[in-house]
This record gives C-alpha cells, sequence and structure tokens, in this order.
C-alpha cells in the first residue's frame, strides 16, 4: 500500500494505492463512505502510471467528495437521547427514549419512531440497545434479500455463506473462499442501495476481481447499478 495525494486545483485528494496480484490491467478508483479513496493497480504497474489515471479521474472524485464533506459538516455527533433522528432502510425516524422499570427493555419502531424503553436510559445504554436492534434487523433482511437475488442470478448454484461485520471502509466484501461479509450499517440505507451491495458481492464469487467481466456481469444483472452506487455514496448514516 502507498500513500499518496492529488492536488486538483485548490483540493487536496489523498488517496491509498492498493498493488492488486489478480489485477491484469486496469486501474480502478473506489470512493469510501467514509470519503476516502482507494485505488487498486496491477502488481507491476509504475506509480507514476496510477497518479496519471487517478490525475485523469480527478474532476470525477471531487464531486462525490465535495459532497460527502458538505454533508458531514452537518453532522452532529450522537447523544443517544430523544429527538434525535436516525435512518432504517433510508428513512429518518425520530429517537424516543423512556424510562420504565416495570417493563421489558425493548426497541420497537412505531408511528414513525424507533421508541426505547428501559430502566437504564444512559447513553451507551441506548446505544447498545439500537446497534442490537440494527443488527437483528440486518440478519433477518440481508437472508431475505439474498434468497432473493440468488434465485435470479444464474451463476449462484448453492447460497453462500455470509456473516455480519462492522466495516469502517466497506458495506461489503467477498472472501477468496467465497463468504460474504456484510456491514450492519447497510440496514439503514435504502433498500435499492442494499440489493445493489448484496450483488455487488455475489457478482464476485464468478469474477473475484473488479475486470471489465465483473463489471459486464454487474450491469446484466442490474442496468442502473450506477444510480444506486451513486445514491449509496452520498448517504450519510
Amino acid at each position: 500500500m502507498v500513500d499518496q495525494c492529488l492536488q486538483y486545483g485548490e483540493f487536496q485528494i489523498p488517496y491509498k494505492v492498493f498493488f492488486v496480484p489478480d489485477r491484469q490491467h486496469k486501474i480502478a478508483i473506489h470512493v469510501h463512505p467514509d470519503g476516502t479513496v482507494q485505488v487498486d493497480a496491477p502488481p507491476h504497474a509504475p506509480l507514476a502510471e496510477v497518479k496519471q489515471a487517478v490525475a485523469k479521474r480527478g474532476r470525477w472524485l471531487r464531486n462525490p467528495l465535495g459532497r460527502i464533506k458538505e454533508q458531514r459538516a452537518y453532522v452532529l455527533p450522537r447523544e443517544y437521547v430523544s429527538g434525535e433522528s436516525h435512518f432504517y432502510l433510508g428513512r429518518r425516524y425520530v429517537l424516543k427514549v423512556g424510562k420504565n422499570k416495570w417493563k421489558t427493555p425493548s426497541v420497537k419502531l412505531r408511528q414513525g419512531q424507533l421508541q426505547i424503553t428501559s430502566e437504564n436510559t444512559d447513553r451507551n445504554v441506548v446505544k447498545a440497545m439500537l446497534w442490537s436492534w440494527y443488527k437483528d434487523h440486518a440478519g433477518i433482511l440481508f437472508e431475505r434479500r439474498l434468497e432473493a437475488i440468488c434465485q435470479e442470478s444464474r451463476w449462484i448454484k448453492d447460497r453462500p455463506t455470509w456473516k455480519l461485520l462492522t466495516m469502517k471502509k466497506q458495506w461489503g466484501s467477498c472472501s477468496p473462499n467465497g463468504v460474504l461479509s456484510l456491514n450492519p450499517h447497510l440496514v439503514k440505507a435504502p433498500s435499492q442501495c442494499i440489493d445493489y451491495v448484496l450483488l455487488h458481492e455475489l457478482c464476485h464469487l464468478k469474477v473475484h476481481n473488479h475486470s471489465p467481466e465483473f463489471y459486464r456481469l454487474l450491469t446484466r444483472c442490474m442496468p442502473d447499478w450506477k444510480k444506486r452506487k451513486q445514491r449509496l455514496e452520498s448517504f450519510v448514516l
């Protein structure tokens, strides 16, 4: 891995270059949800060639990175108190925290609110309860959508093994042995974006790189995947 920085006008774009063994020719550039830029290059590509490829995409990179920076400037740290908004399936819900020592602690989605009831309403307790709720719902939803998408993906003979894995820079990944890892935070995004990530990782079961063949397969299965990807990249959780 090599750290680099592109100066595009007054805009500085730091990026990390990964020399990927199974890449052959094309240099791929990815913008992660947190605004970091990753460049995947063939193992023997000269660094000067990689820099030139990134420089050519400077204008393209500036747009999503500027949008992410602008959106995050208005995002306040979570306090996990009543009145905050939290996302689920792309929709914003108001958090309502209620203290009740007689009821079993619970998290419920009701009347446009995420309602949390607990004897202990300490910030960390509420945060843990909400995160547990997100993971439970992510597990159920991802399982159901994977089953549906696998049925439409002819190259998949057996439904793959998958797991929830909290990641800072990725919505999903596919290991060399075909195990899918899916970020529980993804359940906060719109359903179309979730399906895009799931299909993206399922396509890696057939083509385990980001070659033109991979994108041909992805486009054949989901012609509007670029719009879904763009919407996901602009989604601030």
